[in-house]
Order: C-alpha cells, then sequence, then structure tokens
C-alpha cells in the first residue's frame, strides 16, 4: 500500500477537487475505495472514511451526466459558428474581388472618357478646312499611287557626325516642312503625267507612341492622343490642298506597331485594336467630308487594298521578316491574286521582283534616320515614292522622292 501512495503526488495548483477528481478515477487501478481513501487522505492532510470520498465521486458523475447533452451542444454551436465565420470571409472576399473589377471598370471607363473627350476638345477648336472647286473624273488606263510611311509625329531629336554636323533633325516643324516639300514634288508630277486621280496611301507609324523612349536623344512633344490629333489634322488639311490638283482617294494602314497603345505596360500586339490610328482617321473623315475631290476608302481588314490597272496590290505596315514571302502568304491566306505588296518600318526603299508584273516593295520613311536606327548603324534618306501602273506591263515607274 506505501508504493501505491508514494505513485501519486499533488499537481502544482491543483485544488482539493481536481486532485479527488483524478484520483478516484483512478479507482480501478488503485484498488479498494478504502485505498483511495488512503491515497487522498495522505496527500490532502485528512482522516475521511472511504464513502465520503466514494460519494464525492458519484456526485462528480452524477452531475456530468446531467450536464453532458449541454457540452454536446456548445460544440455543435462551436462547429457552427466556424462555418458562419468561414461563410462570412467568403462573403467578404467576393466583395472585395467585385469592388476591384469595380474599380479595373472604373478606370477603363475613365480612360476611355478621357480620351474621347481629350478628341472632341481637339476636333472642336480646329478650324474648318477650305472646300477645293470639284474636279470630274477621268478614265486612263494608267494608275497612280502615292505612299508614303512612318511619319512618327511628336518625336524631336537631333544627330550629329563626328564633327557636330547635324545628320538629321527632326521635329513637328521640320515634318510639316518635309511634307510640303513632298506635296510641291508630287503636284509638278501630277502636271508633267497629267494625273487625275491619284491615291495617297498612309502606311502607319504616324505618331511615335510611346516606343523606345527610354534615348536621352529623343523626347516626346505631345502626348499620344495631342500627337494622333494633330498629325491627323495636319494630313487631312495636306490631303484637301492636293484636292486641288488631282481627285484623291485615300487609305490607311490601322495597325502599326508605334500607333498602338501599350496599356499597362502590355508587350506589342497584346491589345493590336487599341491604336491611334482610329483617332487619325477620325479627324481625316471629320475634315474631309465636304470634300468631293476625296475619297476615302476603309479597308474591311484594317490594311490598303486596291486594284491599280487590273494589278492587285497591298499595303501594310510592313512589320514582317520577308515583304516577298508576305505577298505569297497574303495572297494564299485571303484567296487573293496579289501583284504587288508595299510595306514600311524599316525606314528605306527596298525591291524585290516575285515573277512578271509582281514585286515587294518598301518606302522610305518621312523620319529619315532616327537615333535608333543610328545605333544600327542603318542610314537613309527622308521621302516618300510615287508609283506608276499600266494595265499591260505593270509598274512601270517609280518616282523615289526625296525631302529635305
Amino acid at each position: 500500500m506505501v508504493n501505491i501512495i508514494t505513485s501519486y503526488r499533488r499537481f502544482e495548483n491543483e485544488s482539493d477537487e481536481e486532485l479527488i477528481y483524478r484520483i478516484t478515477g483512478d479507482k480501478d487501478k488503485i484498488g479498494s475505495w478504502q485505498d483511495v481513501a488512503n491515497i487522498l487522505n495522505e496527500l490532502l492532510g485528512t482522516e475521511y472514511t472511504e464513502s465520503k470520498f466514494r460519494k464525492q465521486r458519484q456526485a462528480f458523475d452524477k452531475m456530468l451526466a446531467a450536464n453532458r447533452s449541454k457540452y454536446v451542444d456548445s460544440n455543435a454551436q462551436l462547429q457552427e459558428i466556424a462555418l458562419a465565420q468561414r461563410e462570412l470571409e467568403k462573403e467578404r472576399k467576393k466583395i472585395q474581388t467585385e469592388k476591384l473589377e469595380y474599380n479595373k471598370w472604373l478606370r477603363e471607363e475613365a480612360r476611355d472618357e478621357m480620351i474621347t473627350e481629350k478628341i472632341c476638345s481637339s476636333i472642336a477648336t480646329l478650324p474648318p478646312v477650305k472646300v477645293p472647286e470639284y474636279i470630274k473624273p477621268v478614265h486612263n488606263n494608267k494608275s497612280y499611287l502615292l505612299a508614303l510611311a512612318d511619319c512618327h509625329y511628336g518625336i524631336e531629336f537631333s544627330i550629329k557626325d563626328f564633327f557636330g554636323n547635324i545628320i538629321n533633325e527632326y521635329n513637328p516643324e521640320i515634318f510639316e516642312e518635309r511634307m510640303w516639300d513632298l506635296y510641291n514634288q508630287v503636284v509638278e508630277i501630277i502636271h508633267d503625267r497629267g494625273i487625275k486621280e491619284l491615291n495617297v496611301w498612309e502606311l502607319g507609324d504616324g505618331i511615335q507612341g510611346l516606343l523606345r523612349l527610354n534615348s536621352q536623344l529623343m523626347q516626346l512633344r505631345y502626348g499620344v492622343i495631342d500627337s494622333a490629333t494633330r498629325y491627323g489634322d495636319f494630313l487631312a488639311k495636306w490631303i484637301n490642298t492636293l484636292s486641288k490638283y488631282v481627285r484623291v482617294k485615300f487609305q490607311m494602314t490601322m495597325d502599326s506597331n508605334h500607333n498602338q497603345l501599350r496599356l499597362c505596360g502590355a508587350p506589342k500586339n497584346a491589345f493590336s485594336d487599341e491604336n491611334m490610328s482610329k483617332v487619325i482617321m477620325l479627324m481625316i473623315k471629320y475634315q474631309l467630308a465636304d470634300n468631293p475631290n476625296v475619297t476615302i476608302i476603309e479597308n474591311p481588314t484594317g490594311m490598303n487594298f486596291g486594284m491599280f490597272s487590273t494589278h492587285q496590290i497591298l499595303g501594310i505596315h510592313g512589320e514582317v521578316k520577308d515583304l516577298g514571302k508576305a505577298l505569297n502568304d497574303y495572297s494564299r491566306a485571303y484567296d487573293t491574286p496579289i501583284s504587288y505588296i508595299i510595306g514600311a518600318h524599316i525606314h528605306h526603299l527596298t525591291s524585290k521582283e516575285m515573277g512578271i508584273n509582281a514585286e515587294a516593295l518598301s518606302v522610305r520613311s518621312m523620319i529619315g534616320v532616327d537615333p535608333y536606327g543610328m545605333s544600327l548603324l542603318a542610314t537613309s534618306n527622308a521621302g516618300a515614292s510615287l508609283y506608276e501602273f499600266d494595265q499591260l506591263k505593270g509598274l512601270t515607274c517609280e518616282h523615289k522622292l526625296k525631302v529635305n
């Protein structure tokens, strides 16, 4: 018995009731109730009989049994509370997600409204163009196409040689000077060739946009929206003035890398439909709406396309690896025999014969050599091309126009 008594100890801070409950719980292991009483009297310093501890244990058990359902119900309630908390957290997350999507939608709506407001504001301040006298259409076996591209309106830079001489300088004023220089050369050809109708194709990158602005040699005079509206307005007035001498059919490539909006730092072509070409075309259509000598053609593909003296010609910006291969690829993809493809983008002239009366052509840029091209040691003249097409011989003449 001594061994049993000595094997039990009282825990630190253990109350009498806790001690009695613990020891009486070991009754089957200890032996008889008298053995239990001996252990408890030793630990408590009392001299109670075994019946006292036995009855106290019975009272403990009755109390526990009477309240067991309450304990079980409490656990169930705790589980229900935990489940409700999870559902509440889920609803909170739903609301947070909804708020994020709503704020995203608000930002997009605000951005679209801001762009629309700036465009409308720019249009409202434009002076109307003076409509020239009507020119009657005249049938001709020859067709004429003026292709210009890569104006990169809004950018400013100056490139110098080893001795400080300017290799190329560019800004909005120089762009306009070059365009009027081009105008004078084109009008001279119109008179010389007796041209009655001239197709004018703009092949993209009309504005600088937001590409390659990390160089300290380049900076934007105007923001993207102002660049687009100013460029569109100038081009409309330029075409309007040209239409004094010739009927004009105008087309513009709607997708080009610099005209794209790089939303949220997205890579190119991530939002190919989000580009400032739409704004530029809107300005041109608005200004030339009442000019009877100007026809604006919008191909559903967003590219330039037309038949010139029986020859089908495609105009693209030209951001392709092989323009000659692109001619065949477009012909096959659109199930249309294309005789000539005209591109830009590379800022210099190229010509590749693809067959009888079939060529892949690249035009000069109006910007000329820029800091990016100079970093690649790639230089070329600024300018444009005026093509002459014949029904039987196809492309018979290319006026490789250079501007100051």
